[in-house]
């Protein structure tokens, strides 16, 4: 069914992109950042099929999370600014696939996802490194 609709990478970054001011005033409001994060937290619970793709999105909000609490500042702005488009965009409303589509409304959510890793993915293990030496391993 997935091949019916395909999401090429230069769509998925241009869907990105777009994210980059969201995630600008994101980035400077703590608590609608915190609001994203339960928002995504939510939505991962209930996505089937796809979970593998989307599972390094915890990963992305836990670096973004300690980027905002100034406990990891050891990442490029750019990073934090890609990975809070891709988290805000996997739990819009409004994507380029309808999340209600059965077996494909959330094929848009992983394409996303990926481009962004391909981005920021050095970054993000450097994060995991740092948060496994440090303590700060998520409780899964």
């Amino acid at each position: 069914m997935s091949d019916i609709i395909k999401l090429d990478e230069a769509t998925a970054l241009t869907e990105l992109g777009r994210g980059f001011q969201n995630a600008q005033t994101l980035l400077e409001d703590k608590d609608k950042l915190e609001e994203l994060f339960q928002r995504l937290e939510n939505k991962l619970k209930v996505i089937p099929h796809i979970g593998d793709k989307l599972a390094v999105a915890a990963s992305m909000a836990s670096m973004v999370k300690s980027y905002v609490n100034k406990e990891y500042r050891q990442v490029p702005l750019g990073t934090i600014i890609a990975a809070i488009s891709a988290l805000a965009y996997i739990v819009s409303p409004v994507d380029l696939i309808p999340d209600t589509i059965p077996g494909l409304g959330h094929v848009d959510d992983a394409a996303i996802v990926v481009a962004c890793l391909k981005l920021i993915e050095s970054d993000l293990n450097e994060y995991i490194e740092w948060r496994k030496k440090n303590g700060k391993e998520l409780d899964v």
